[in-house]
């Protein structure tokens, strides 16, 4: 039971540690791709994931320790091209009832290397929109793949091969995906995959994505911030300490990358944010345009330049981080409660939060105004 269910709980580790590394990726690219993200869409995409690291972990691992010339001797593997041999082998071990049949090693390898690969089958037919026949193709060859890095010692890294090429690996698998191909209807079931309107087309502004920007603002604000100290440290290499200098740590950390990425960059832009941009929300002054620098000066002391300007303060005074986390708190809940979710920010501004891709009354791409739709 060990050997098959230690490489599992390594490949949802593995999985769940790329889609937290790849989730920002993925939601700039869902957002372009169908307008939104989709529960249903993210759900597949970590099933994904973790299925290929499975895959990896099934076939590959545990690597051998040490692969000397006396270890290759004894016990590297060969070629196994005899169709169906699984058959005769299992029948060297009782087989004179179902639950014999069930225990037997030979009918469990074969059982499993089908349910491994049907996944395969049913990801390709529903996620990536394969074919029947490109999707069994695509179960055959990823087998053939795996089973020549097997034989090969995974590509000549190893001096010999640990695994054994087998022809009846290729046949299970195969059949794998062809199951997988009948069952990919199911994969419909998973709910959040229906996709409201064209990607160019404006969505209402919802308070899951007013708090998905808000979290992308201070993820890449703190993420530029400890890389900025990072670099410092380095570049100093041991003459100074910024973790000794408050000011210089606020500054670093929190204060100047606050300002480039919440202040600086929205007005070089559309006035949204990092975050907003990504979730496609910007602010709107009074005519639906651009708001003006002032408001957005406000915007941001009120908002998210001031969470960060106190937790940078924390750094000097107890009282900062205190403040930083209530006014965490409270800008969450007015995203949540206030009009339009424009939040505590917009309503201390007079700004109201659009859809990006709404567009001002009278421009000539035809889309109707900020107005009109609110």
């Amino acid at each position: 039971m060990e050997i098959r269910v230690i490489p599992g709980i390594i490949a949802v580790a593995i999985g769940f540690l790329l889609a937290t590394l790849l989730l920002v990726p993925y939601i700039i690219w869902s957002y372009r791709r169908r307008g939104e993200i989709g529960l249903g869409h993210a759900v597949l995409g970590l099933g994904v994931l973790v299925y290929a690291v499975a895959l990896w972990t099934y076939t590959l691992l545990p690597l051998p320790a040490d692969l000397d010339a006396q270890w290759c001797a004894k016990f590297a593997t060969t070629l196994q091209l005899h169709p169906l041999r699984f058959v005769a082998e299992a029948q060297k071990y009782p087989h004179d009832s179902v639950a014999a049949l069930l225990r037997n090693p030979e009918i469990q390898g074969f059982l499993f290397n089908i349910a491994l690969f049907v996944p395969l089958g049913m990801f390709a037919r529903h996620v990536f929109h394969r074919g029947v026949l490109p999707t069994v193709i695509i179960g055959f060859l990823t087998s053939l793949l795996i089973e020549c890095t097997q034989l090969t010692g995974n590509w000549f890294l190893f001096p010999c091969s640990y695994r054994l090429f087998d022809v009846d690996d290729l046949l299970s698998n195969t059949l794998g995906a062809v199951i997988g191909v009948a069952l990919a209807p199911v994969l419909h079931l998973v709910p959040g995959q229906r996709v409201s309107a064209p990607p160019d087309q404006p969505r209402k502004v919802t308070v899951r994505r007013r708090w998905l920007g808000m979290a992308l603002d201070v993820a890449a604000v703190s993420l530029l911030g400890a890389t900025i100290v990072v670099v410092v440290a380095v570049l100093a290499e041991g003459r100074y300490n910024i973790d000794q200098h408050p000011l210089m740590l606020a500054l670093a950390s929190a204060w100047a990358p606050a300002v480039l990425l919440l202040l600086v960059i929205p007005l070089l832009g559309d006035g949204g944010t990092i975050g907003q941009r990504i979730v496609l929300l910007r602010p709107a002054g009074r005519g639906g345009g651009k708001p003006p620098v002032w408001r957005m000066l406000i915007r941001f002391l009120a908002g998210s330049g001031g969470y960060f300007g106190l937790l940078g303060w924390g750094l000097v005074n107890e009282w900062g981080e205190l403040l930083a986390a209530g006014l965490l708190v409270v800008s969450g809940l007015a995203a949540w409660f206030s009009k339009g979710h424009r939040g505590l920010s917009g309503a201390i501004a007079g700004l109201r939060l659009a859809d990006a891709r709404t567009r001002v009354a009278g421009d000539p791409t035809g889309k109707v105004s900020v107005e009109e739709r609110q």
